[in-house]
């Protein structure tokens, strides 16, 4: 019973941690660095850290608040979210919510679907960290190209990177962004998750 007590309290501080880094990264510099393009979004670390060492449903409750500090983003302090909220509010929350909790929920299953297997085993932690960046990316560009690409709004920029169908479109906008928070979450997320495992085994 005090075992299951501590366990519990283990996961509510660690869930707590993780939220707060969010948030902190999600309205100061530290979690978004702004280009001429798309921003890169490095809160996708803390995200994946908790899907890996907490479980699927802790990485679609971070997944869920990473989301909704998107959306909030759109309300004037992000340029491209602005007009899309502007276009329609009911696909912006989502592109910006739903899309993160599903990153965050299927980052949490790939790394127990690891975990069963000896062979990958080893690596579950490395893996689950990379795909959830380019869960991020895939969700997140997927929702937006299946709302708003027709828009007048996407067209212009998808005209202005001469990108002729959504697939180029997509690959153009992301760019270097994507292989940014991949690698990013990649050595960073790795570290801490494994760091942190081995402090809860402990």
């Amino acid at each position: 019973m005090e075992k299951n007590k501590k366990i519990d309290t283990v996961y509510l501080v660690e869930m707590a941690l993780l939220m707060a880094i969010i948030l902190i990264m999600a309205f100061t510099p530290i979690g978004y660095i702004r280009t001429l393009g798309l921003e890169i979004t490095l809160i996708v670390v803390p995200v994946a850290v908790g899907a890996v060492t907490l479980g699927p449903t802790a990485g679609a409750v971070l997944g869920a608040v990473f989301g909704i500090t998107s959306f909030i983003q759109c309300f004037g302090m992000s340029p491209i979210g602005a007009v899309l909220l502007s276009i329609n509010p009911v696909f912006t929350f989502i592109v910006c919510v739903l899309s993160r909790i599903l990153m965050g929920w299927l980052t949490g299953l790939i790394y127990q679907a690891l975990q069963k297997g000896a062979s990958l085993k080893k690596f579950s932690a490395a893996v689950a960290n990379l795909c959830c960046p380019l869960l991020n990316t895939l969700f997140f560009m997927g929702t937006l190209t299946l709302f708003f690409y027709q828009t007048e709004y996407i067209q212009e920029i998808a005209k202005g990177m001469g990108a002729g169908n959504p697939f180029v479109f997509v690959m153009l906008f992301v760019g270097v962004n994507g292989i940014v928070e991949a690698a990013a979450c990649f050595v960073a997320g790795t570290a801490i998750s494994q760091a942190l495992k081995k402090v809860v085994k402990r």
